[in-house]
């Protein structure tokens, strides 16, 4: 953590605000959203399906929305996406304080997550135009700043929603609201390099789609994030299955959360001395596949071992877990500064926030798809008799994918950030 501290005062003061503007953005969504299904289904006792659909049109609006978002920040600049990204999610999160009807939780719910889709591009494309030379630190840096609001916000929530859910939005509303007026005052105004663009939206989106070497990366890409996922989807379900306990999951998040905080700065500066940024994605996604090799091995004798129940057992049972949770953390750390400082690179100048937009649509969209499949696997590999199967079905994928970055860097479609070369 001394490390990170050190290299974040490195920077000048815009990046240092957007470190400081997206750690409070996590704390104030993670230390509510963890707690709304409960809310829902148990204080307003809606049924399951109705909980489902408007936690999902959360996600659907703020993914099919990245685009949309990233055009408005590279043509009205970014500092107005991101005031405005935070002020809608204030009122998102006061309304959730008062909603008590379907129609109500819908809006809120598709506010909260259109206000993502504003600030999330625009965040992204600021902290890369000002980090200049520096984008792969600076993202690095990020990271450790978005993981610690994931580390930290459900804790506070937790202690919030134990009075009250209502206490509990009350407080994120009113962190945002804070957020958005100290941005207004203290984030400078930048003049976006496409800001005075006054060509049409249709010929912007029409250069993104027509990227081929970015469409190539995207696609290529999404199987890391249908891998990471894991933690939310593949994880949580085996811990149940081998011990019954909940307390696994959140050892995961512990683990993955305070590994990011500690080591990110020190991962990304030895990667950065060794390889290429192509070549440090293409490694960190061998390295994710490869985390899902202990439990493939393991998941065979878990069904054996899992019978005589004890903290013992329970105990050696999630070792395979937490090995899989720490290669995913730190392939993720190898992976993620890179990969957002390459989309800078297709993004050129003017359409940054855009190409961000839709890489994050593709990515949204790919872990849709990635669930269903990681899901029928499960039930397959339960159906018959073959728990390894769905750790070895995403080992494959993460092997393919670093095939794929591997070809595209290979055909030169790939070009180097200069600015990982001078930080280098």
């Amino acid at each position: 953590m001394r490390n990170t501290l050190s290299l974040a005062r490195s920077f000048d003061r815009p990046v240092k605000l957007l470190l400081v503007n997206q750690l409070t953005i996590n704390i104030g969504f993670y230390m509510l959203m963890p707690y709304l299904a409960g809310h829902l289904s148990g204080t307003l006792a809606l049924p399951a399906a109705l909980v489902g659909l408007i936690l999902g049109i959360r996600n659907l609006s703020q993914q099919g929305m990245f685009l949309v978002g990233g055009t408005l920040a590279d043509r009205l600049g970014h500092k107005p996406m991101i005031v405005a990204g935070c002020g809608l999610r204030t009122v998102a999160f006061l309304l959730l304080a008062v909603a008590d009807s379907v129609p109500a939780l819908v809006v809120a719910s598709a506010l909260t997550g259109l206000a993502g889709a504003l600030f999330n591009p625009a965040v992204r494309a600021y902290l890369a135009q000002e980090a200049g030379t520096r984008q792969v630190e600076a993202f690095a840096a990020f990271n450790v700043f978005a993981q610690l609001g994931i580390l930290t916000g459900p804790l506070i929530g937790l202690v919030l929603n134990g009075m009250a859910f209502k206490l509990l939005c009350l407080t994120a509303g009113l962190l945002f609201a804070g957020l958005t007026i100290a941005q207004m005052r203290a984030l400078p105004s930048r003049e976006t390099p496409g800001a005075r663009q006054r060509r049409g939206v249709l010929l912007d989106w029409r250069e993104v789609i027509a990227n081929r070497p970015f469409l190539l990366f995207s696609l290529a890409m999404i199987g890391s994030y249908v891998l990471s996922f894991q933690v939310y989807l593949g994880l949580p379900l085996e811990i149940r299955r081998v011990t019954g306990s909940e307390l696994g999951v959140t050892l995961v998040f512990v683990v993955s959360g305070l590994m990011t905080i500690s080591w990110q700065a020190r991962v990304t500066a030895w990667a950065a001395g060794r390889w290429r940024p192509p070549e440090a994605i293409s490694r960190g996604l061998v390295l994710m596949g490869l985390a899902f090799v202990p439990l493939a091995l393991a998941a065979p004798l878990a069904d054996e071992a899992a019978a005589p129940a004890g903290g013992l057992t329970h105990a050696l049972l999630l070792l395979p877990v937490l090995g899989t949770a720490t290669l995913l953390s730190l392939a993720t750390m190898i992976i993620y500064p890179f990969e957002m400082a390459t989309i800078v690179t297709f993004g050129g100048r003017h359409l940054v926030a855009t190409y961000y937009g839709l890489y994050s649509t593709l990515a949204g969209i790919g872990i849709a798809a990635g669930n269903l499949l990681s899901g029928w696997t499960l039930d397959l590999g339960e159906a018959v008799g073959l728990p390894s199967l769905p750790w070895l079905a995403l080992a494959l994928i993460g092997a393919g994918c670093a095939a794929a970055v591997r070809a595209l860097d290979r055909s030169g479609r790939l070009a180097d950030p200069p600015e990982v070369a001078v930080a280098a």
